[in-house]
């Protein structure tokens, strides 16, 4: 949070393409029995409440000036009938479509989470969190509404429109001309603005996916904003990316007022002009009195539909924008996935081995180089080498986090990127640094490892790394909620949970990359003693800082310049008085010192 980095927009994408409502489609066809049901209701509702207008002209022109009164009694019977039935069907269509639009929902949302669930790290890391979330929670709410309810809205005011036409042409054709003749301006004001309307709309959505992450990213980091002091400077950061989201928000906004104005001012317009041709130049004798009040009532009728098209025209762009969003993150390349003839990889035993293995994160900088290595069952490897050498670079392979630039990566023999991944990982446990604790029981994050467990294998795992001890003395023991993120835990208590939660998957190749890194000494010591039971029989890799911990490892490979610059047993290594005697002699001076 040194600088502001949240008010680099993503970039505005092209016109937009129908491309994109063609596959939001998908999510509609399943719910069109409903949806078609609704618009029939609908469809009912407004020709039922078409009839007022006709009936209110028999009154005017036929049963007041005859001053018959059962005529005029079974006249307001069917205007409240119609009333009635037109409130009912649509009372039943809302409720329809609120239904459909929650399952839409769902299944976008659905979806999204699942594609998200498989893109690889790298997306995670290039992106602030929270314009992830904003996807997720917010466009999706948006959509849905456009996808169910706008879809509808727009065919019924369409078929509003038709039917109204069909009424006036009855009443009188010439005046129905007269009101035809205020589309001109309306659709001049309509493609006047909707290019300039969805670049806006654009925009905003930016600015508020900006200001979503900032936030996101300052609740989750509320510690060290106060421990450095920079809560005057995130607040100012804050209320700039919020200016921009109101300024964005006004300029959009403003487009969306300008189609209501414009609607209202024809239709005034044009009620006047029935009433200046009506009355002065086609003479009170060729149009009636119940003529003209029913042509006024269709025509603000006329202009309902239309305004209401402005409106789900508004809604349209906004919604374009949030939808080119959806399918721009569910388009995000998986990188890592099953290959098409890809098999179950059955039981390992825990061989592996490294053949020529070239790696590059960016194309041209090779991080391995080459590398070619075998590990029997059973063996216990340790990686030691600088910062950046590439020791969390072959565990990622061997789990197939990422797949090589070049050469092969083998577990019992089989190429890894020929198997599934998910009988692949869930035959290995990943112990990594940065200790994830989810919202939940500490039951709970231990069993994330085997979600079937015993909670005799869940404290058995438990009490193996030393984490029952800390943990019996919680508030509520293994039923104490830790709260999103471990919160009430330490970082090195994380550890430990996130470690029995390895060890409980019970794998066959086991990975430690730093794991009792916030683990102090006197823990770690107890927790080797159970390791090295556990690790009997298991494939393993150790990755750690501390290289005393490491001391009984079958191998140590020092990683170096993109490959294996030594490899051999602790006392080898020290004999050669290599790169790794000089690695491990300095460290054990700093900690005498």
């Amino acid at each position: 949070m040194a600088r502001n980095t949240y008010g680099i927009d993503e970039r505005l994408e092209t016109p937009f393409s129908f491309a994109h409502f063609k596959r939001a489609s998908v999510y509609v066809i399943k719910y069109r029995k409903k949806m078609l049901l609704a618009l029939l209701l609908s469809a009912l509702a407004s020709a039922t409440g078409l009839l007022a207008p006709l009936i209110t002209q028999r009154a005017l022109d036929y049963s007041i000036p005859n001053k018959n009164v059962t005529e005029l009694i079974t006249l307001a019977v069917f205007l409240l009938a119609t009333y009635i039935i037109s409130v009912c069907f649509g009372a039943l269509r809302s409720r329809i479509m609120t239904v459909v639009g929650q399952d839409i929902i769902y299944d976008i949302r659905k979806d999204l989470f699942a594609h998200l669930q498989k893109l690889p790290f790298q997306y995670y890391d290039d992106r602030p969190h929270g314009k992830i979330m904003i996807r997720v929670v917010n466009y999706v709410n948006s959509v849905s509404k456009m996808l169910s309810n706008g879809i509808i809205n727009i065919i019924l005011e369409f078929l509003n429109m038709f039917f109204i036409l069909i009424f006036m042409l009855f009443v009188s054709v010439e005046l129905t001309l007269v009101v035809l003749s205020g589309m001109i301006p309306f659709v001049a004001v309509v493609m006047l603005i909707k290019k300039h309307q969805r670049k806006a709309w654009q925009a905003q959505s930016n600015k508020s996916s900006n200001l979503n992450a900032y936030l996101q990213e300052n609740i989750v980091g509320a510690k060290v904003t106060q421990i450095f002091v920079r809560e005057e400077e995130n607040a100012g950061i804050f209320e700039n990316l919020a200016e921009q989201l109101r300024k964005a928000w006004m300029k959009a906004v403003s487009y969306n007022t300008m189609l209501g104005p414009c609607v209202d001012s024809i239709s005034v317009c044009v009620r006047g002009a029935i009433y200046l041709i009506g009355l002065l130049l086609l003479g009170p004798t060729a149009i009636s009195v119940g003529t003209i009040v029913a042509m006024t009532s269709y025509t603000a009728r006329f202009w309902n539909p239309i305004t209401k098209l402005a409106s789900l025209f508004n809604d349209f762009i906004n919604n374009i924008a949030y939808l080119e969003r959806i399918f721009e993150t569910m388009d995000e390349p998986v990188g890592i996935e099953d290959c098409e003839d890809a098999v179950a990889l059955e039981e390992i035993k825990g061989s592996v081995e490294f053949k020529n293995v070239t790696f590059a994160y960016e194309k041209g900088k090779n991080v391995l180089q080459n590398l070619s290595f075998k590990v029997e069952p059973g063996e216990r490897i340790a990686l030691v080498g600088p910062t950046g050498a590439g020791k969390s670079t072959i565990v990622s392979l061997i789990s197939r986090f990422y797949d090589v630039t070049e050469g092969i990566v083998l577990v019992d023999g089989q190429d890894i990127s020929k198997v599934t991944l998910h009988s692949l990982r869930s035959q290995m446990g990943i112990m990594l640094q940065d200790s994830f604790i989810f919202s939940g029981t500490i039951e709970d994050n231990i069993r994330y490892g085997k979600l079937d467990a015993t909670t005799e294998e869940i404290h058995k795992a438990s009490c193996t790394v030393c984490a029952d001890r800390f943990i019996r003395k919680t508030a509520n023991g293994y039923d104490t909620e830790v709260k999103e993120r471990g919160a009430l835990l330490s970082q090195g208590q994380k550890q430990l949970i996130s470690f029995a939660r390895t060890l409980l998957s019970d794998p066959k190749i086991l990975i430690l990359d730093e794991a009792t890194s916030s683990i102090d000494v006197q823990t770690e010591r107890d927790l080797q003693q159970g390791l090295n039971e556990l690790l009997k029989g298991r494939t393993s890799f150790i990755i750690a800082h501390r290289l005393s911990t490491i001391r009984n490892c079958d191998r140590i490979l020092y990683i170096d310049k993109g490959g294996i610059t030594e490899a051999g047993s602790h006392d080898e290594l020290m004999a050669k008085k290599g790169d790794y005697y000089r690695l491990y002699t300095s460290q054990m001076l700093e900690m005498e010192a």
